[in-house]
């Protein structure tokens, strides 16, 4: 099953890529406990590593959600055809993303707004494709919500040094830029209503302008929380940042807030990156966190064989 209600909404995965992240354990969540990566329970190979190669797993992947009449995008991963330099997982691919799309009942005209939780490399590749020689949004009729903090970070006029450095490099121009001359962005903050259903707020530290999204429908509850975390590892180790944290202090204390609020709430925890089931419940385990449950969708592991191809 690759798809869920939620209250009023449709939640959907649509897939990108899952595989290789190009990184050990120990490089990706630097202060992470190498035994729980290789442990049982929640966090066990190959939903998010790959025991062979101690090369951990990732999933590319958007979150469609469909509230209210619209239909809404929630990061839109690698893109094709993209010149990564300094990003070599990420370079050219050519994936089946819009047919995956296709398969789940949407086409490109179809999407109303995409939701962009910031604009690193992997969260920003599909809002433009390449036509000719071009970068053109690839959702005509869409909003672009992008955070203005992370818009003015990335923004090579700006002259920011991030910590990402040259990982960055080109996605700015290719991806972010034309949707903008296009007309198509609205740039937030402090915090964005795009339904009833659906919230957007600020969520600082992995980028400038990291945002969760929070669905609140009926009795159900959920945060797409982008890559406030990359694994399991960061639900039983809140304060274990990922290597890409431009705010290592404020990530964590990010970290900690939302997923207290998830366990407060019964909220189902929607990462960008997760493999596996995709998401999961959360419960306080004193002053840490513990997967309470896995939510519904089909689990799905790179052995399943969807790479994608360079």
């Amino acid at each position: 099953m690759e798809q869920i209600e939620l209250g009023g909404v449709t939640v959907t995965r649509v897939k990108e890529y899952y595989g290789p992240a190009g990184l050990t354990p120990r490089a990706f969540v630097p202060a992470g406990p190498e035994d729980a990566w290789h442990g049982g329970g929640a966090w066990h190979a190959p939903d998010f590593l790959d025991p062979r190669t101690n090369i951990v797993n990732t999933a590319i992947q958007t979150w469609l959600l469909r509230s209210e009449g619209k239909t809404v995008l929630v990061d839109t991963g690698v893109g094709n055809d993209k010149e990564r330099p300094y990003s070599p997982v990420w370079s050219r691919l050519r994936t089946d993303f819009l047919g995956n799309l296709a398969r789940a009942g949407v086409a490109p005209e179809d999407v109303d707004i995409v939701v962009n939780t910031h604009l690193h490399v992997d969260h920003v590749g599909w809002n433009t494709r390449l036509d000719g020689r071009e970068w053109v949004p690839t959702f005509p009729n869409a909003t672009y919500l992008i955070p203005k903090d992370d818009f003015d970070f990335w923004n090579p006029e700006n002259g920011h040094r991030p910590l990402l450095g040259r990982g960055n490099q080109n996605v700015f121009e290719d991806s972010v830029a034309p949707v903008h001359r296009a007309g198509q962005v609205r740039l937030w903050e402090g915090g964005h209503r795009i339904d009833a259903n659906l919230r957007l707020d600020p969520a600082p530290g992995h980028t400038p302008g990291s945002c969760v999204l929070t669905l609140a429908s009926g009795t159900d509850r959920a945060v797409f929380v982008g890559d406030l975390l990359h694994s399991p590892v960061q639900i039983i180790g809140p304060d274990h940042n990922s290597c890409f944290c431009e705010d290592p202090a404020a990530a964590r204390a990010t970290r900690r807030r939302v997923l207290g609020w998830a366990a407060d709430n019964n909220a189902l925890v929607v990462p960008a990156h997760l493999g596996g089931h995709g998401a999961a419940e959360v419960e306080r385990a004193g002053d840490t966190f513990a997967v309470k449950g896995w939510a519904p969708f089909t689990r799905y592991t790179p052995a399943d064989g969807d790479e994608a191809q360079a």
